[in-house]
């Protein structure tokens, strides 16, 4: 039987060690917990993680400081002042005359409309293919390896060679189409000397060529969406329509607003295909100027016989603030879509 003592103050009853046993001594000292040391492999793989990605985009912001920024900045100074054809260097300061005088050129404005034109013959329509194409490319389809890299192809072909396949079709007396329109017994076209057949043209050109380019890009991006979403939207009855529009698009919509901007900024500034499509090098966009774009004013401007380099300036930041304009726009229809469906 265990024995038991009270304390001489009367306090409650403790129970005695058994016989034989130490009486407990003192609680041993917890270990400090000291955070592990962290390695030099450790510290180098979280400093890539910070401060890689800003190496990555380096290397282009350097070239552009040391090789664009100072002609951008330069072209901006030069649009305030004269020069002279065949001048040392530019003349006085006139203001905003040149920016007048170019806002003022009614070849300008026929410029301005053949640009916004052509580019909504070949911006919107190649964007809506590039979505549907790269749909397609999802799908389980035979040779799927062949068929992605094939949409490639027409990107891949100088545009030297699209510009004569396609002078060859589009030509006014001997083109393909018109002889497969005479065979049908339509009138024939004059592609050359009729305002939106020029357009059409010169769109169909730029949409054979940069639509494969945009197809790939919107096919990564769609690559990347969890199977398991497309998986839950068939158990619930969705069809492979409602899935398009209800998980496809909302997924891949930061990568199709970079699309659409990379489209308008290419857009405006189309220059190769119509002064390639040009037959006269004397006209530099038709006769009328029925297809010169904004950067062919820019470039025969730069040609002219009066204060060429300053207004050719000019109209060059002219088109600057109207890409400006024109990617605002995407950007805030794109964020008012966002808001909408996240309502």
């Amino acid at each position: 039987m265990t024995e038991r003592s009270t304390s001489s103050s009367g306090g409650t009853a403790q129970a005695a060690p058994p016989d034989g046993a130490h009486p407990p001594g003192p609680p041993e000292p917890r270990p400090s917990r000291t955070a592990p040391r962290i390695t030099l492999r450790q510290r180098l793989s979280r400093l890539d993680t910070k401060v890689s990605p800003y190496l990555y985009v380096l290397p282009f912001f350097v070239i552009f400081a040391a090789i664009g920024l100072y002609p951008m900045l330069y072209s901006g100074y030069l649009s305030f002042f004269s020069w002279p054809r065949f001048g040392a260097e530019h003349g006085d300061a006139v203001g905003w005359d040149n920016y007048i005088h170019v806002l003022q050129d009614p070849v300008f404005h026929k410029a301005f409309w053949n640009t916004i034109g052509i580019f909504l013959l070949s911006s919107v329509p190649q964007v809506i293919i590039a979505t549907l194409v790269a749909a397609l490319l999802t799908t389980n389809l035979r040779w799927k390896v062949g068929w992605r890299m094939s949409v490639l192809v027409p990107f891949v072909v100088a545009p030297a060679a699209v510009a004569l396949i396609f002078g060859s079709l589009f030509a006014d007396k001997s083109g393909l189409i018109n002889e497969i329109l005479s065979m049908v017994g339509l009138p024939e076209v004059q592609w050359h000397s009729n305002r939106l057949a020029s357009w059409t043209a010169i769109a169909t050109m730029v949409n054979w060529r940069w639509t494969g380019y945009n197809t790939l890009i919107l096919l990564a991006a769609m690559q990347a969406i969890p199977r398991s979403l497309y998986e839950a939207a068939a158990i619930d009855g969705a069809g492979t329509i409602r899935q398009f529009f209800s998980i496809t698009l909302p997924s891949i919509r930061p990568t199709l607003m970079f699309v659409i901007i990379t489209s308008t900024i290419g857009g405006l500034q189309i220059f190769t295909e119509p002064r390639l499509f040009d037959t006269n090098l004397q006209h530099q966009g038709g006769s009328n100027y029925e297809y010169q774009t904004l950067a062919m004013y820019i470039f025969n401007t730069a040609n002219s016989a009066t204060d060429p380099y300053p207004r050719a300036a000019a109209a060059s930041w002219l088109l600057v603030g109207l890409i400006i304009c024109f990617a605002l726009i995407n950007f805030l229809l794109t964020r008012a879509v966002q808001r909408r469906s996240a309502t």
